[in-house]
């Protein structure tokens, strides 16, 4: 439903988002994930129709973005991180309103339109509520009412959860994740427990560059390059660092503390078995066996530091041969 192939956007010399390349299918929550000033929103405002970008292609639902903005627009909705909401209107007329505005012209279809965002949105009780009367979290409600009222296709949503409570973040969560179980919905967060508890697919920017992009699941094991599996022991413990390297798979063991080791093994298979057994056959008194994977966060800050370095790097390079090339020209001065 979204194709993104090669988007860059220039503001004056400076590139907000470079070579950009992604999709999102239907029935996929799509986290757009990095830190403020990656390009988040830059992203997001080109595939609305808001600004054209200034080199690549998007298309929404097999419409170009840029030049076929209108049909694009029918399969959007849109939240910005601002909700565009009229305080003084009531719940049920501003609805109306926007479905209007959205091309929904038979009152019998946009009231039946209505009633399906509302219900969606957990607002059905609040249809005759004046929106600056609500609380933050329903106004967030009621932002997501407006962008699902014309029934889109896609839902592009930046920072859906910003500024709210952890109850208000939990009910938003919610809602999303029932809305996408028929929508492609792209989400931009730069908080990281809400793409690893919303998201099914993880897109990473970082300075404007995609530095990586799958789920959760298989960045970890591309990063870890393998599988790790944390064990407690009820004993000291002594001698089981030698025991579990002998364990068929098993690549490392990393005491760390209390009775606790993290067990690094290869992709080819799965350890945990003769885990176990080395450590109940030689006493030590198993507690607790399980996956370690990396959290999301510690997924983010290995991408975004190898891309940091990796930038400095280059730099460092340019800087080296530029100076070269000014002692050489000294040089010559000099003669």
């Amino acid at each position: 439903m979204i194709e993104v192939k090669g988007l860059t956007k220039y503001y004056a010399d400076f590139p907000a988002i470079q070579d950009l390349n992604f999709h999102a299918e239907r029935g996929e929550i799509v986290g757009f994930l990095g830190p403020n000033g990656a390009g988040k929103t830059t992203t997001m405002r080109i595939l609305t129709g808001y600004m054209p970008p200034s080199e690549g292609t998007a298309t929404i639902a097999g419409f170009d973005v840029f030049k076929q903005s209108l049909e694009a627009r029918k399969h959007v909705g849109y939240l910005p991180e601002t909700v565009p909401l009229y305080p003084e209107m009531a719940v049920w007329d501003y609805l109306d309103y926007m479905a209007r505005l959205r091309g929904v012209r038979n009152a019998d279809q946009r009231e039946e339109q209505i009633e399906e965002a509302l219900e969606l949105c957990g607002l059905t009780d609040r249809a005759e509520s004046i929106i600056g009367r609500l609380s933050k979290g329903y106004r967030q409600r009621v932002g997501l009412a407006q962008a699902l009222v014309h029934k889109p296709d896609v839902l592009i949503l930046d920072e859906p959860t910003i500024g709210l409570d952890p109850r208000q973040v939990r009910e938003v969560r919610e809602v999303i994740r029932g809305l996408g179980r028929d929508r492609t919905i792209m989400l931009s967060t730069h908080i990281l427990p809400e793409a690893s508890q919303v998201c099914n697919r993880i897109v990473v920017i970082h300075k404007g560059h995609i530095v990586a992009q799958d789920t959760p699941e298989r960045l970890t094991a591309a990063l870890t390059g393998g599988q790790r599996v944390l064990v407690r022991v009820r004993n000291d413990g002594a001698g089981l660092v030698e025991a579990l390297q002998k364990v068929p798979l098993v690549t490392a063991v990393h005491p760390i503390g209390d009775g606790s080791y993290e067990v690094e093994s290869s992709r080819d298979g799965d350890p945990r078995p003769e885990i176990a057994a080395a450590i109940v056959g030689g006493g030590w008194g198993l507690l607790e066996l399980r996956a370690a994977g990396m959290s999301l966060e510690d997924i983010f800050l290995q991408l975004t530091q190898e891309t940091e370095e990796a930038t400095e790097q280059a730099e460092g390079t340019e800087r080296t041969e530029g100076e070269e090339e000014y002692v050489e020209v000294e040089e010559e001065v000099e003669e």
